[in-house]
């Protein structure tokens, strides 16, 4: 019930942007997991759900009240449900954006894994997506402070389904499984930082 709500919803973001026109460029957020699913759970048992969807908001707020709306910014999910991946990409298909960023925290079994994973799609990737992967890669660097482990290249059905749709970058934002990045993911104004810096970077690579 709730996935053909969300596909009644996409057609009809799809006709008001056919019938009206499209001025803005369109980013799509995706955080990652939801309702059931919840991701990763921390080492002080934070949920990669809540944290994907905290930092979505943030960027939305942000664009909003610091950009002025300067992108129409739409996300795979605005609560706690789950999507599947169909749906996610879906919305892509529909709306055509100029870069679709899905948000995820990681997690490993070795407790000193740490530090940031940007991804492309590990099939024949266009240079000016991985330069794109590159740029915000080094945007969070700088802004955050956070230890880039590189961009990566991976099978993610996100960045598969939309390989010929848009430009898809998939960021991992810390491991939840690490003292120290779980515990700076608890913090509601570090997570706004976080979202705060993902929207700057996304303005630095669809200039």
């Amino acid at each position: 019930m709730e996935q053909t709500k969300t596909i009644f919803m996409l057609c009809l973001f799809s006709v008001f942007l056919t019938v009206y026109g499209q001025e803005k460029q369109i980013i799509i957020v995706d955080p990652g997991h939801g309702g059931t699913d919840s991701g990763a759970i921390g080492i002080n048992g934070l949920k990669e759900k809540d944290l994907t969807l905290k930092i979505a908001q943030a960027i939305i707020h942000y664009n909003r009240n610091l950009l002025d709306q300067r992108y129409d910014i739409y996300s795979t999910r605005y609560e706690d449900t789950l999507i599947s991946l169909g749906h996610r990409t879906k919305l892509a298909k529909l709306l055509s954006p100029k870069i679709f960023v899905s948000l995820h925290c990681n997690h490993a079994e070795n407790p000193k894994a740490a530090g940031l994973e940007v991804y492309v799609f590990n099939g024949p990737t266009q240079k000016k997506i991985l330069t794109k992967a590159k740029v915000i890669d080094g945007y969070l660097q700088e802004q955050l402070g956070y230890r880039s482990r590189g961009v990566k290249r991976a099978n993610f059905q996100v960045l598969r389904d939309n390989r010929e749709v848009c430009p898809a970058l998939l960021l991992e934002l810390g491991f939840l499984s690490n003292t120290d990045e779980a515990a700076h993911l608890e913090e509601d104004h570090k997570i706004k930082a976080l979202g705060l810096a993902i929207l700057m970077g996304i303005k630095n690579i669809t200039k």
